[in-house]
């Protein structure tokens, strides 16, 4: 966990604030036809139009397999990480989750939305409304001195009156100097801390539900997170500042 200065969250508000016009910007890009690679190039371009650098492009070049593009494209039962591609061409009634990241000035923000393709089903309504929700519901849990647990519970309250399942090897975390910063935040009661949150600080919450299992796979790029099950998945994320009270939206 790294306690942010005035100035550093100031300069992440900033950064926030064009980050959200990007994938606004993206999202009413989301249509019958165009490849997800389409997006990929959109969201490179308007990054360098706002003063920024992709934090996704290239991340885990450490590692010997770095992520190829700006943003992630996520479909249907895809949960995270969805690597855009020439031959992948969204569909009528596609889940599209677009989840983005961006450098400004030195700090990095991060952000995620799941749209619907044109005409769809009352589960996947469901499950993308209620997904949506349990960010909310959690943020709303969030001031100096409340635990990480108080936000799982919250999601996961969200998921139980949906019905819906909550990925669990997947979890939000502290943003900023990093991409991915301490601490891990996880989406369910059982897999969270007592850790409590303090002012200053910034985190990237991101509840992944599914239409069935918890449970995923790792597909052969290494990257793309899929349901065990082939069930549909979505995918809300926001970063904010803790205060002494709550918290301040940077990505909406």
């Amino acid at each position: 966990m790294r306690i942010k200065t005035q100035r550093e969250i100031q300069l992440l508000k900033e950064g926030g604030k064009r980050l959200r016009d990007i994938l606004s910007f993206l999202i009413q890009k989301v249509e019958v036809g165009i490849p997800t690679y389409d997006l990929d190039i959109l969201a490179r371009e308007k990054i360098a139009q706002q003063g920024g650098k992709p934090s996704f492009l290239y991340y885990g070049k450490e590692f010997g397999n770095p992520f190829p593009s700006a943003v992630c494209v996520s479909l249907n039962e895809e949960v995270v990480h969805g690597i855009p591609k020439k031959e992948r061409i969204i569909q009528e009634g596609d889940i599209v989750s677009l989840d983005i990241g961006m450098w400004y000035e030195g700090l990095a923000t991060d952000t995620a939305r799941t749209t619907i393709v044109g005409k769809t089903s009352s589960d996947i309504l469901r499950l993308v409304e209620g997904t949506r929700e349990s960010l909310d519901a959690g943020i709303t849990t969030i001031r100096e001195g409340s635990s990480l647990r108080d936000f799982a519970r919250a999601v996961e309250n969200i998921a139980k009156k949906h019905s819906l399942g909550v990925v669990r090897d997947l979890v939000g975390h502290g943003v900023g100097h990093e991409v991915h910063e301490p601490p891990q935040i996880a989406n369910y009661v059982a897999g969270a801390s007592g850790e409590k949150f303090e002012a200053g600080m910034v985190v990237a919450l991101e509840p992944m539900f599914t239409l069935g299992t918890w449970k995923v796979n790792v597909l052969d790029d290494e990257w793309t997170f899929v349901t065990q099950d082939g069930s549909m998945s979505a995918h809300f994320e926001d970063t904010v500042v803790v205060t002494k009270k709550g918290v301040e939206i940077i990505t909406r």
